[in-house]
Protein backbone atom coordinates (compact mmCIF):
# COMPACT_ATOMS: atom_id res chain seq x y z
CA UNK A 1 0.00 0.00 0.00
CA UNK A 2 1.11 3.31 -0.59
CA UNK A 3 1.29 6.10 1.63
CA UNK A 4 0.96 8.92 -0.10
CA UNK A 5 -2.43 9.87 -2.62
CA UNK A 6 -0.26 9.79 -5.86
CA UNK A 7 0.78 6.78 -7.18
CA UNK A 8 4.32 8.31 -8.38
CA UNK A 9 6.74 10.57 -6.75
CA UNK A 10 7.54 14.17 -7.82
CA UNK A 11 10.78 14.72 -9.76
CA UNK A 12 13.24 16.02 -7.07
CA UNK A 13 11.34 14.47 -4.39
CA UNK A 14 13.10 12.81 -1.01
CA UNK A 15 12.21 9.08 -1.08
CA UNK A 16 12.80 6.02 1.12
CA UNK A 17 13.71 3.03 -1.04
CA UNK A 18 15.19 -0.34 0.28
CA UNK A 19 17.95 -1.85 -2.18
CA UNK A 20 16.89 -4.79 -3.76
CA UNK A 21 20.26 -5.79 -6.46
CA UNK A 22 23.40 -4.13 -7.62
CA UNK A 23 23.83 -4.44 -11.10
CA UNK A 24 27.10 -2.99 -13.51
CA UNK A 25 24.67 0.09 -14.68
CA UNK A 26 23.44 1.03 -11.07
CA UNK A 27 21.53 -0.68 -7.58
CA UNK A 28 17.35 -1.34 -8.20
CA UNK A 29 15.89 -0.49 -5.52
CA UNK A 30 12.07 -0.26 -4.41
CA UNK A 31 10.11 3.19 -3.31
CA UNK A 32 8.98 1.84 0.82
CA UNK A 33 6.28 4.72 0.37
CA UNK A 34 4.75 4.06 -3.09
CA UNK A 35 3.47 0.25 -2.68
CA UNK A 36 7.27 -0.64 -3.51
CA UNK A 37 7.79 0.37 -6.95
CA UNK A 38 10.66 0.04 -8.63
CA UNK A 39 13.69 2.63 -9.14
CA UNK A 40 17.07 2.68 -9.99
CA UNK A 41 20.09 4.52 -8.70
CA UNK A 42 22.87 4.71 -11.83
CA UNK A 43 26.12 4.34 -10.90
CA UNK A 44 27.19 8.03 -11.29
CA UNK A 45 24.92 8.82 -9.32
CA UNK A 46 25.82 6.85 -6.09
CA UNK A 47 28.36 9.38 -5.13
CA UNK A 48 30.37 12.32 -5.62
CA UNK A 49 33.74 10.98 -5.18
CA UNK A 50 35.56 8.33 -7.37
CA UNK A 51 33.99 4.79 -6.73
CA UNK A 52 36.22 2.31 -6.16
CA UNK A 53 33.81 -0.45 -4.29
CA UNK A 54 30.22 -0.35 -4.70
CA UNK A 55 29.40 -3.00 -1.54
CA UNK A 56 31.15 0.32 0.65
CA UNK A 57 28.45 2.91 -0.72
CA UNK A 58 25.37 0.41 -0.54
CA UNK A 59 24.21 -2.92 0.29
CA UNK A 60 21.55 -5.11 -0.79
CA UNK A 61 18.73 -4.90 2.27
CA UNK A 62 19.83 -1.17 3.74
CA UNK A 63 17.27 1.79 3.36
CA UNK A 64 18.41 4.53 1.42
CA UNK A 65 17.32 8.30 1.06
CA UNK A 66 17.04 9.51 -2.51
CA UNK A 67 16.54 11.81 -4.78
CA UNK A 68 13.76 11.65 -7.60
CA UNK A 69 15.39 12.62 -10.89
CA UNK A 70 13.03 11.12 -13.54
CA UNK A 71 9.52 9.57 -13.59
CA UNK A 72 8.16 7.84 -16.42
CA UNK A 73 4.81 7.11 -15.41
CA UNK A 74 3.63 5.26 -18.87
CA UNK A 75 6.61 2.92 -18.27
CA UNK A 76 7.14 2.74 -14.50
CA UNK A 77 10.39 3.91 -14.99
CA UNK A 78 11.75 5.92 -11.74
CA UNK A 79 15.65 7.15 -11.85
CA UNK A 80 16.65 8.11 -8.38
CA UNK A 81 20.09 9.59 -7.17
CA UNK A 82 22.19 9.32 -4.39
CA UNK A 83 25.29 11.47 -4.36
CA UNK A 84 22.89 14.55 -4.40
CA UNK A 85 21.06 14.12 -1.11
CA UNK A 86 22.70 16.40 1.63
CA UNK A 87 22.79 15.29 5.41
CA UNK A 88 19.70 17.81 6.06
CA UNK A 89 17.80 15.89 3.36
CA UNK A 90 18.55 12.69 4.85
CA UNK A 91 17.47 14.23 8.37
CA UNK A 92 14.05 15.32 6.90
CA UNK A 93 13.10 12.03 4.87
CA UNK A 94 13.67 10.08 7.55
CA UNK A 95 11.42 12.09 9.68
CA UNK A 96 8.22 12.09 7.22
CA UNK A 97 9.28 8.24 6.68
CA UNK A 98 9.18 7.45 10.31
CA UNK A 99 5.51 9.84 10.64
CA UNK A 100 3.97 7.83 7.43
CA UNK A 101 4.96 4.57 8.85
CA UNK A 102 3.64 4.77 11.90
CA UNK A 103 0.39 6.03 9.98
CA UNK A 104 0.06 3.24 7.98
CA UNK A 105 0.85 0.95 11.12
CA UNK A 106 -2.17 2.68 12.73
CA UNK A 107 -4.55 2.08 9.58
CA UNK A 108 -3.47 -1.45 9.12
CA UNK A 109 -4.32 -2.05 12.88
CA UNK A 110 -7.61 -0.38 12.50
CA UNK A 111 -8.38 -2.52 9.01
CA UNK A 112 -7.91 -5.64 10.62
CA UNK A 113 -9.87 -5.21 13.22
CA UNK A 114 -13.10 -3.99 11.14
CA UNK A 115 -15.45 -7.34 10.94
CA UNK A 116 -15.53 -8.33 7.26
CA UNK A 117 -19.71 -8.27 6.57
CA UNK A 118 -19.21 -9.16 2.78
CA UNK A 119 -20.66 -12.76 1.30
CA UNK A 120 -19.38 -14.54 -1.44
CA UNK A 121 -21.99 -14.24 -4.49
CA UNK A 122 -23.66 -17.80 -4.79
CA UNK A 123 -22.91 -19.37 -8.55
CA UNK A 124 -25.96 -18.97 -9.86
CA UNK A 125 -27.08 -17.90 -14.11
CA UNK A 126 -26.76 -14.44 -14.32
CA UNK A 127 -24.98 -13.76 -11.33
CA UNK A 128 -22.46 -11.54 -11.66
CA UNK A 129 -18.76 -13.11 -11.45
CA UNK A 130 -16.58 -12.84 -8.56
CA UNK A 131 -13.97 -9.82 -7.96
CA UNK A 132 -10.75 -10.94 -8.31
CA UNK A 133 -9.17 -8.85 -5.45
CA UNK A 134 -5.48 -9.25 -6.70
CA UNK A 135 -6.95 -7.76 -10.45
CA UNK A 136 -5.88 -3.59 -10.45
CA UNK A 137 -8.77 -3.21 -12.75
CA UNK A 138 -11.13 -5.04 -9.98
CA UNK A 139 -9.97 -2.43 -7.35
CA UNK A 140 -11.26 0.07 -9.73
CA UNK A 141 -14.37 -1.14 -10.59
CA UNK A 142 -14.67 -2.05 -6.55
CA UNK A 143 -14.50 1.96 -6.38
CA UNK A 144 -16.30 2.94 -9.02
CA UNK A 145 -19.37 0.52 -7.66
CA UNK A 146 -18.42 2.41 -3.90
CA UNK A 147 -18.87 5.45 -5.40
CA UNK A 148 -21.58 5.13 -7.56
CA UNK A 149 -23.69 3.65 -4.62
CA UNK A 150 -22.87 6.79 -2.23
CA UNK A 151 -24.13 8.93 -5.18
CA UNK A 152 -27.16 6.58 -5.20
CA UNK A 153 -28.42 6.73 -2.23
CA UNK A 154 -26.69 9.52 -0.84
CA UNK A 155 -24.94 8.34 2.18
CA UNK A 156 -22.35 10.71 3.82
CA UNK A 157 -21.19 7.82 6.46
CA UNK A 158 -18.79 5.43 5.55
CA UNK A 159 -19.23 2.09 5.95
CA UNK A 160 -18.52 -0.10 8.59
CA UNK A 161 -16.60 -2.93 6.28
CA UNK A 162 -16.01 -3.35 2.62
CA UNK A 163 -13.70 -5.54 0.88
CA UNK A 164 -10.72 -7.80 2.23
CA UNK A 165 -8.48 -5.87 4.57
CA UNK A 166 -6.05 -4.58 1.90
CA UNK A 167 -9.58 -3.05 0.54
CA UNK A 168 -10.34 -1.41 3.94
CA UNK A 169 -7.29 -0.12 4.37
CA UNK A 170 -6.95 1.60 1.00
CA UNK A 171 -10.68 2.98 2.13
CA UNK A 172 -9.40 4.20 5.25
CA UNK A 173 -6.30 6.09 3.53
CA UNK A 174 -8.81 7.64 0.97
CA UNK A 175 -11.40 8.62 3.16
CA UNK A 176 -9.81 9.77 6.27
CA UNK A 177 -5.56 9.48 6.10
CA UNK A 178 -5.31 11.60 2.94
CA UNK A 179 -8.02 14.51 3.11
CA UNK A 180 -6.56 15.02 6.64
CA UNK A 181 -2.92 15.20 5.15
CA UNK A 182 -4.19 17.92 2.89
CA UNK A 183 -5.91 20.14 5.56
CA UNK A 184 -2.93 19.35 8.58
CA UNK A 185 -0.06 18.76 6.29
CA UNK A 186 0.52 15.03 7.42
CA UNK A 187 -1.96 12.57 8.49
CA UNK A 188 0.08 11.62 11.41
CA UNK A 189 0.41 15.70 12.50
CA UNK A 190 -3.85 15.39 12.67
CA UNK A 191 -3.47 12.18 14.53
CA UNK A 192 -1.47 13.77 17.04
CA UNK A 193 -3.79 16.86 17.63
CA UNK A 194 -6.88 14.39 17.48
CA UNK A 195 -5.76 12.84 21.15
CA UNK A 196 -7.10 16.41 22.11
CA UNK A 197 -9.23 17.60 20.15
CA UNK A 198 -11.08 14.55 18.13
CA UNK A 199 -13.84 16.54 17.29
CA UNK A 200 -12.16 19.30 15.54
CA UNK A 201 -9.94 16.46 13.79
CA UNK A 202 -12.49 14.38 12.03
CA UNK A 203 -14.89 17.22 11.72
CA UNK A 204 -12.99 18.48 8.64
CA UNK A 205 -13.79 15.63 6.64
CA UNK A 206 -16.29 15.63 4.21
CA UNK A 207 -17.19 11.99 4.62
CA UNK A 208 -18.55 11.23 8.17
CA UNK A 209 -16.71 7.88 9.52
CA UNK A 210 -18.90 5.42 11.34
CA UNK A 211 -19.10 5.19 14.79
CA UNK A 212 -17.52 1.80 15.30
CA UNK A 213 -14.57 2.61 13.00
CA UNK A 214 -14.08 6.25 15.28
CA UNK A 215 -13.86 4.53 18.12
CA UNK A 216 -11.15 2.09 16.78
CA UNK A 217 -9.42 4.54 14.87
CA UNK A 218 -9.22 6.71 18.05
CA UNK A 219 -8.60 4.13 20.77
CA UNK A 220 -5.55 2.87 18.48
CA UNK A 221 -3.97 6.57 18.02
CA UNK A 222 -4.57 6.99 21.99
CA UNK A 223 -2.50 3.73 21.85
CA UNK A 224 0.36 4.30 19.31
CA UNK A 225 1.01 8.14 19.55
CA UNK A 226 0.41 8.84 23.60
CA UNK A 227 3.81 9.90 24.88
CA UNK A 228 5.35 7.24 27.04
CA UNK A 229 7.73 8.37 30.23
CA UNK A 230 11.32 7.70 29.68
CA UNK A 231 14.28 7.03 32.34
CA UNK A 232 16.27 9.80 32.65
CA UNK A 233 19.52 9.83 35.51
CA UNK A 234 22.62 11.97 35.86
CA UNK A 235 25.13 10.80 38.68
CA UNK A 236 27.09 12.78 41.02
CA UNK A 237 29.95 12.32 43.72
CA UNK A 238 29.34 14.15 47.15
CA UNK A 239 31.37 14.27 50.10
CA UNK A 240 32.10 16.49 53.52
CA UNK A 241 34.78 16.02 55.39
CA UNK A 242 33.70 18.80 58.01
CA UNK A 243 31.98 18.09 61.90
CA UNK A 244 28.49 18.33 59.47
CA UNK A 245 29.45 15.42 57.63
CA UNK A 246 26.46 12.77 56.75
CA UNK A 247 23.79 14.99 57.52
CA UNK A 248 25.05 17.76 55.46
CA UNK A 249 25.51 15.19 52.63
CA UNK A 250 20.99 14.23 53.33
CA UNK A 251 20.21 17.71 53.56
CA UNK A 252 22.09 18.83 50.57
CA UNK A 253 20.47 15.71 48.85
CA UNK A 254 16.74 16.24 50.16
CA UNK A 255 17.13 20.14 48.64
CA UNK A 256 17.86 18.24 45.09
CA UNK A 257 14.46 16.41 45.27
CA UNK A 258 12.91 19.13 46.42
CA UNK A 259 13.46 20.17 43.10
CA UNK A 260 10.62 17.89 42.09
CA UNK A 261 7.45 18.91 39.61
CA UNK A 262 4.39 16.73 39.44
CA UNK A 263 5.45 16.37 36.13
CA UNK A 264 9.38 15.72 36.87
CA UNK A 265 9.59 13.72 40.30
CA UNK A 266 13.02 13.10 41.22
CA UNK A 267 14.83 10.77 43.23
CA UNK A 268 18.27 10.40 44.93
CA UNK A 269 19.78 7.11 45.56
CA UNK A 270 22.76 5.41 47.47
CA UNK A 271 24.85 3.37 44.64
CA UNK A 272 28.00 3.74 47.56
CA UNK A 273 29.38 6.23 49.33
CA UNK A 274 30.39 9.16 47.76
CA UNK A 275 28.22 7.80 44.63
CA UNK A 276 24.94 8.62 44.02
CA UNK A 277 22.75 8.88 41.50
CA UNK A 278 19.22 11.29 40.29
CA UNK A 279 16.84 9.28 38.46
CA UNK A 280 13.32 10.66 36.86
CA UNK A 281 10.35 9.47 34.21
CA UNK A 282 9.07 11.55 32.63
CA UNK A 283 7.47 12.36 29.12
CA UNK A 284 9.32 15.57 28.46
CA UNK A 285 12.59 14.88 28.05
CA UNK A 286 14.23 18.47 27.83
CA UNK A 287 11.97 19.32 30.93
CA UNK A 288 13.02 16.30 32.79
CA UNK A 289 17.14 17.25 31.80
CA UNK A 290 16.51 20.86 32.82
CA UNK A 291 14.73 19.61 36.18
CA UNK A 292 17.76 16.93 36.93
CA UNK A 293 20.48 20.12 36.41
CA UNK A 294 18.37 22.04 38.72
CA UNK A 295 18.31 19.96 41.40
CA UNK A 296 22.45 19.50 40.88
CA UNK A 297 22.80 22.88 41.73
CA UNK A 298 20.72 22.96 44.69
CA UNK A 299 22.98 19.75 45.82
CA UNK A 300 26.29 21.71 45.16
CA UNK A 301 25.06 25.28 46.63
CA UNK A 302 24.19 23.51 49.88
CA UNK A 303 26.79 21.14 50.23
CA UNK A 304 29.26 23.69 49.18
CA UNK A 305 27.86 25.86 52.36
CA UNK A 306 28.37 23.19 54.84
CA UNK A 307 31.89 22.62 53.28
CA UNK A 308 31.67 19.78 51.21
CA UNK A 309 31.91 19.01 47.28
CA UNK A 310 30.14 17.66 44.39
CA UNK A 311 31.61 16.19 41.00
CA UNK A 312 29.33 15.39 38.34
CA UNK A 313 30.47 12.14 37.31
CA UNK A 314 27.14 11.64 34.03
CA UNK A 315 25.32 14.96 33.19
CA UNK A 316 21.50 14.11 32.91
CA UNK A 317 20.69 12.17 29.64
CA UNK A 318 17.91 9.33 28.90
CA UNK A 319 18.73 6.21 29.83
CA UNK A 320 18.16 2.40 28.28
CA UNK A 321 17.17 -0.56 30.18
CA UNK A 322 21.07 -1.88 30.03
CA UNK A 323 22.07 1.29 31.53
CA UNK A 324 19.47 0.68 34.20
CA UNK A 325 20.52 -2.86 34.52
CA UNK A 326 24.29 -2.09 34.94
CA UNK A 327 23.45 0.30 38.01
CA UNK A 328 21.43 -2.61 39.20
CA UNK A 329 24.26 -5.03 39.07
CA UNK A 330 26.51 -1.95 40.57
CA UNK A 331 24.10 -1.28 43.14
CA UNK A 332 24.21 -4.84 44.01
CA UNK A 333 27.68 -5.26 44.06
CA UNK A 334 28.14 -2.54 46.53
CA UNK A 335 25.68 -4.19 49.00
CA UNK A 336 27.59 -7.28 48.63
CA UNK A 337 30.84 -5.82 49.44
CA UNK A 338 29.43 -3.84 52.83
CA UNK A 339 28.04 -7.17 54.09
CA UNK A 340 30.87 -8.91 53.27
CA UNK A 341 32.78 -6.17 55.50
CA UNK A 342 30.38 -6.53 58.59
CA UNK A 343 31.02 -10.00 58.24
CA UNK A 344 34.48 -9.98 58.38
CA UNK A 345 34.35 -7.40 61.30
CA UNK A 346 32.68 -9.85 63.41
CA UNK A 347 34.94 -12.58 62.90
CA UNK A 348 37.44 -10.23 64.13
CA UNK A 349 35.76 -9.56 67.58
Amino acid sequence: MRYYEQKYPEVDELVMVQVRQIAEMGAYVKLLEYDNTEGMILLSELSRRRIRSVQKLIRVGRNEVVVVLRVDKEKGYIDLSKRRVSPEDITKCEERYMKSKTVASILRHVASKIPSTDVEPKTVEAAPAPIDVGDKDSKKARRAARQAAHDEDGAEELPVSTGNEEDRLEMLYEQIAWPLGKTYGHPYDAFKLSLAEPDTVFGTLQTTISPAIKTLLTATIARRLTPQPIKLRADIEVTCYTPAGIDAIKKALKAGEKESSEAVPIKVKLVAPPFYVLTTNATDKYAAVDRLERAIESIQSTIEDQGGSLVVKMKPKAVSETDEQDLAQLMAKAGQENAEVSGDEDDEE
